[in-house]
């Protein structure tokens, strides 16, 4: 399939081989998201070596890491099979191998390649700092899904202060991206049925690829969720067990947790049945990083300055749909029995899609802020808003609020419905206005994003600034 999307990344992978030094780059991300592809496309144009850390398991041992990595470098170099034992010894005859011409070199998986030896990140920055970078044509590219152990032993470890040329971290494609994986038949589905498909694999493109445009929303899922072989029926257990290991009980209660509804820091301690405290920030962020929750913080519409407010969201598409209906149907998948079963029957359907709609929009919150014709200068912050009920204010949830510097307020509705959207709409998204706590002097204007039409009575009531249709942010 040919390669879809990415031009910013490429673009600054490019520009890094325009130095006339050698670059560190790290690529993080979650697992699927594209990280090995962009490599393959980005390297094609050069010489390139890869290599991959071993998936971790009970028998994985710093030993059986440097026994695959010498493997790889005698597949790649043509060698016989060498014998170091120590990471130095390995790094410096690698080194050796690539002086004195442009080489693109990775190490693909890096936290599963040096987690088990708390000597493997002093070597590898010896190693840059000795005989690496001493080849001003090298790009070494630092690459993992591991996003929280990078962060914490990469890009925040003193060892590779100043070291780092840049940090690349791939989210999901854009809407009008993940259009382009329906190939010959996107002008032929309907922006509902396109919606569906996405509303599970987000703009994930491993899961995109196992889309055939030519079935329908309902076959698609029914092959890739609803049967045992499907790619999307075991993925979770695959990518949280790789990610996390022992916490992954934890880290599944977590997410259980926010499957229908938003939590603030401390109920969300409550439920994983720990204090809010240093550990339990370090477990959220450990989800945020590895791109499954979004932390959304509130903020004072008067100095701008972000709140201590805040709330999680379970930011990941596809792991909402896989807690709630397919695991939930697990044995009846196994065996068989869900495939006549109609999706929009599944029950809670319509609050789902709801959400998985409000994330779909936000990920995609900078094209939003296009059709709005808002400039990043002009943004003083953006999120979506939870204001608490007190004596002085009413309670208020807003799917997503802008605030630029002109004291103008966007007040965005993201509202899924199976038919066209009434006109109470207008009344709803009144009192969310009447209920915000704004200051004097600031003008709102309403914004409605649907995906399957508005009633004409609510067009012809002129009463939001915009309509946005989903089809809109699918178009290039």
């Amino acid at each position: 399939m040919k390669f879809i999307g990415r031009k910013k990344e490429l673009a600054i992978l490019e520009d890094q081989l325009k130095k006339k030094v050698a670059s560190l780059v790290v690529l993080r991300g979650r697992r699927r998201i594209g990280k090995s592809r962009l490599i393959e496309e980005f390297g094609q144009s050069y010489e390139m070596y890869l290599f991959t850390g071993l998936p971790p398991t009970q028998s994985t041992t710093m030993i059986s890491q440097q026994q695959e990595f010498l493997r790889q470098i005698r597949r790649q170099f043509k060698t016989p099979l060498l014998s170091f034992e120590d990471w130095g010894d390995i790094f410096w005859y690698l080194a050796e191998k690539l002086q004195n011409r442009r080489i693109i070199l990775v190490f693909d998986e890096i936290s599963w390649m040096g987690s088990k030896d708390p000597d493997f990140l002093g070597k590898l920055k010896t190693a840059w700092d000795q005989h690496f970078k001493k080849n001003p044509a090298l790009m070494l590219i630092l690459c993992g899904s591991v996003s929280a152990w990078i962060e914490k032993n990469i890009i925040s470890s003193t060892g590779f202060v100043g070291r780092l040329s840049c940090t690349l971290t791939l989210s999901e494609l854009s809407l009008s991206e993940s259009n382009q994986f329906f190939m010959s038949q996107k002008e032929n589905m309907s922006g509902y049925e396109k919606f569906k498909l996405l509303s599970v694999t987000g703009g994930v493109p491993r899961y995109l690829e196992e889309l055939r445009p030519t079935l329908s929303a309902e076959q698609n899922l029914k092959k890739i969720c609803f049967s045992p072989e499907g790619f999307l029926f075991n993925e979770f257990n695959q990518i949280v067990s790789d990610l996390f290991l022992s916490r992954t009980a934890l880290y599944h209660k977590a997410l259980a947790a926010l499957i229908e509804k938003n939590l603030e820091p401390s109920s969300l301690s409550r439920v994983i049945e720990t204090q809010l405290n240093s550990s339990a920030s370090e477990y959220f962020k450990e989800l945020v990083l590895a791109g499954f929750l979004a932390r959304d913080y509130a903020w004072d519409f008067k100095t701008g300055k972000v709140s201590k407010l805040s709330t999680f969201r379970l930011k990941d598409n596809y792991t909402r749909f896989y807690l709630k209906y397919i695991l939930a149907n697990q044995h009846k998948i196994e065996n068989h029995a869900f495939q006549e079963k109609s999706l929009s029957l599944l029950p809670g359907w319509s609050t789902i899609m709801g959400l998985q709609f409000e994330n779909l929009i936000l990920n995609n919150r900078h094209t939003l802020a296009e059709f709005l014709e808002i400039s990043a200068d002009e943004m003083i912050w953006d999120n979506p808003v939870f204001q608490r009920k007190t004596s002085k204010q009413a309670g208020c949830q807003v799917d997503y609020l802008i605030q630029t510097k002109y004291n103008t307020l966007y007040l965005c509705e993201i509202k899924f419905s199976l038919s066209v959207i009434p006109y109470s709409i207008i009344e709803e998204v009144q009192e969310k206005i009447k209920r915000l706590s704004k200051p004097k002097g600031f003008s709102v204007r309403p914004v409605l994003i649907h995906v399957n039409g508005v009633s004409p009575q609510v067009i012809e009531a002129d009463y939001f600034f915009k309509i946005l249709d989903f089809n809109d942010f699918l178009k290039d």
